[in-house]
């Protein structure tokens, strides 16, 4: 069992890994969905575009930056309001920080529009730090909807996304329960329930709610954690009033582990 004393100074914690993640889903995703919309269903991808896929994997796996932005518009920008020069300075970070990264991307749809190519693609990413002495583990899923013209990409839209920063010996195996969407003012449930047995183990947690804003994505953001009185956390919780993203994350820390897990929710109008 912990010492409950020491255990409570590890109250405060960060966001920013998560955050980080996020912004190095869009660099696979993109180039992979522009590629592969040339053909005319996913699995009729022709040879060339295969190969060219296979060396962008293993320009992102590398984690090069240069490489990846060439094939972004100087006018790229996303939904959450990102430049190309914000999220380069984004993408150099994480893969400094993060230089073990696999991505694997799958082209859901494409469609033309007028000169444009849209395309949507679902990207997972694993990863681990360049130190893993604390054991941190990386995961996320991310589906977007990409915009492309004349070879560059234009613009890309987050659709969905789930990031899970697991570190320490035993992190806490948790179920994370939250709506994709809501609509603006509707009242909402996070559930984050632990799936083992606890024992003696004390369990520390925070729900964090947070609009997104290209000034979030590279701030780090502390978090005071609470002793849990249960095997979770369970909160109710109010949509904004006006349209966008709001990124609703869980933290839960147990005496020899930490998970987070940072997940999207669109707020729309009624």
């Amino acid at each position: 069992m912990p010492n409950l004393p020491s255990f409570l100074h590890k109250r405060q914690t960060l966001l920013q890994s998560g955050r980080l993640l996020i912004c190095s889903l869009l660099a696979l995703g993109l180039v992979t969905s522009w590629k592969c919309a040339q053909a005319s269903t996913p699995q009729n991808a022709p040879a060339e575009v295969k190969n060219l896929l296979t060396q962008i994997d293993a320009a992102a796996s590398q984690g090069d930056v240069k490489g990846a932005m060439q094939f972004y518009s100087p006018n790229f920008t996303t939904g959450d309001g990102l430049t190309r020069p914000n999220l380069e300075k984004a993408l150099t970070a994480l893969w400094q920080r993060y230089p073990q990264l696999k991505y694997s991307t799958q082209l859901q749809s494409w469609k033309s529009e007028g000169n444009a190519i849209v395309a949507e693609t679902v990207t997972n990413i694993t990863g681990v730090p360049s130190t893993s002495r604390d054991n941190t583990v990386l995961n996320a899923t991310i589906k977007s909807r990409q915009r492309v013209v004349g070879g560059k990409i234009i613009r890309q839209d987050i659709l969905a996304e789930r990031t899970q920063l697991t570190s320490g010996a035993k992190p806490p195996k948790v179920e994370f329960k939250l709506p994709q969407q809501v609509k603006v003012g509707q009242q909402f449930s996070l559930d984050a329930i632990v799936q083992e047995p606890l024992g003696d183990d004390y369990l520390l947690g925070a729900a964090l709610e947070e609009p997104i804003k290209p000034d979030k994505f590279l701030a780090p953001t502390s978090v005071d954690l609470e002793l849990l009185s249960s095997g979770g956390i369970f909160k109710v919780g109010r949509a904004p009033a006006v349209p966008g993203s709001q990124w609703i994350s869980a933290v839960i820390m147990r005496g020899d582990g930490m998970v987070m897990v940072t997940q999207r929710m669109q707020v729309v109008k009624n």
